[in-house]
């Protein structure tokens, strides 16, 4: 078994719009953004217009469930087949890499195929390829239906790896300047500038190759995460598009009975992208409950028991300084009320995060209380408000530190749902390139 099939990781024939045609027209964003804005995807038909592009190879999820959705795949297959006939599409055989201007910062990524047998995205999987949050699995079957007949793959699936040193892209960067240029362009609506460049020379290959397997080399693997063995190692984490990428995995099982292992489904088009890039931003996700029990305080005590103890606060600035102190061995988040501030503390608790100790009781109270609702939102000032309405309590979280990250997934497994976001709707992936998946 050679390198590449150890670690999960195929090199792809990449195919990118032909030179004659329009780049900005091409790319739209993932289409599981702006689910509730249909008028953001009206935007990009009128943008769009009859050109050649990536929003007639895919269903934006605005309209998945809308009455002509057999007719709309059926156009997205079409639009396939055009593209190979007439020559809109120019083959590259190797991986792309990829600078996307986000904000004052550059994150770069390598699109690459990933090899699905090494993907697992239930629960307490052990593969090389996971999924960072709960699958919910209600939402594969509507999806398999877009991919099922479909010749083509364009991805908007970001995979991390954990590479603080910066080891795996080291050679393409410092080659940078002399790979062939694949686009370089302005995104649409306000969304940042893209660029790629073909990464096909062997020696710039076997470095990335080489830098991936040296990431779950055992003993440097078990020093990293404080683990007793590296029987089971975690090389690839979900960042985005887990349910695309779960989509793919589906059809996959489906098809391989069928067709053997030989099959170009068995391998995903994705952008992996280094959990320390600084553009990587993950932001908590707080909670926010409604109508709480009066007997709220108490069971959190009974559940939590010695672990737990408060800590009156001032302010909501106290609270976001304290609860910045926050480690898995003492986590600390903040507990906000129409009439005061409390620091909650947990001294050494079960869960690796504060978002899964603190959910894994929500979740049980939730349960033995219907009446009771609870929200995700973002920012500091969201929480601080919603807490402080009569008949609410907000929970103000850390962020997830990137040092722990990988740790969480492989000694507690998926996290719990809404722990983080990373970046924002305009910021997430454009489809660019494209795969065939049939032969």
């Amino acid at each position: 078994m050679s390198i590449k099939e150890k670690i999960g990781v195929h090199v792809p024939e990449v195919l990118l719009p032909a030179k004659r045609i329009d780049p900005h027209k091409w790319a739209v964003i993932a289409c599981d953004q702006f689910t509730s804005q249909p008028e953001y995807w009206e935007k990009v038909a009128e943008t769009v217009g009859d050109a050649p592009s990536t929003f007639h190879l895919i269903l934006p999820e605005a309209w998945l469930h809308s009455p002509d959705v057999k007719d709309r795949i059926r156009q997205t297959q079409q639009a396939m087949q055009d593209y190979l006939d007439t020559g809109v599409l120019e083959a590259h055989h190797g991986f792309v890499f990829v600078e996307r201007q986000i904000g004052d910062k550059t994150q770069s990524g390598l699109v690459v195929a990933l090899d699905l047998d090494q993907y697992d995205y239930n629960k307490g999987s052990q593969t090389l390829i996971r999924a960072t949050e709960g699958t919910i699995l209600d939402r594969i079957p509507p999806r398999m239906d877009v991919r099922r007949d479909a010749l083509l793959e364009t991805p908007h699936i970001l995979v991390l790896y954990d590479d603080p040193e910066g080891v795996v892209l080291s050679e393409i960067l410092a080659h940078k300047e002399v790979l062939p240029l694949a686009y370089d362009f302005e995104l649409m609506a306000g969304s940042g500038h893209l660029e790629g460049r073909l990464v096909e020379h062997a020696g710039l290959i076997d470095s990335v190759i080489n830098g991936l397997a040296s990431l779950i080399e055992p003993a440097a693997y078990m020093q990293k995460y404080d683990l007793p063995n590296a029987d089971s190692p975690l090389l690839f984490a979900m960042g985005d598009g887990n349910h695309s990428l779960a989509t793919a995995k589906a059809i996959w099982e489906e098809l391989k009975p069928h067709v053997g292992s030989d099959h170009p489904s068995r391998y995903a088009l994705v952008e992996l992208v280094n959990l320390h890039d600084p553009s990587l931003c993950f932001e908590p996700i707080h909670r926010v409950l409604f109508d709480p029990g009066e007997d709220f305080l108490t069971a959190m005590e009974v559940y939590f028991a010695e672990k737990v103890s408060f800590h009156p606060a001032a302010d909501m600035p106290t609270i976001v300084a304290e609860v910045a102190k926050s480690t898995p061995a003492v986590q600390r988040f903040g507990m906000i009320q129409p009439d005061a501030y409390t620091l909650v503390e947990l001294d050494h608790p079960a869960h690796d995060l504060t978002a899964g100790s603190l959910q894994q009781f929500l979740d049980l109270y939730l349960k033995s209380h219907p009446d009771t609702k609870i929200d995700y939102v973002h920012g500091d000032e969201t929480v601080d408000d919603l807490g402080r309405k009569p008949g609410n309590i907000g929970f103000f979280l850390p962020p997830i530190s990137k040092n722990s990250f990988f740790r969480s997934v492989i000694v507690d497994g998926a996290l719990p749902r809404k722990t983080f976001s990373m970046n924002h709707a305009k910021d997430k992936r454009f489809y660019m390139e494209c795969r065939r998946i049939k032969p």
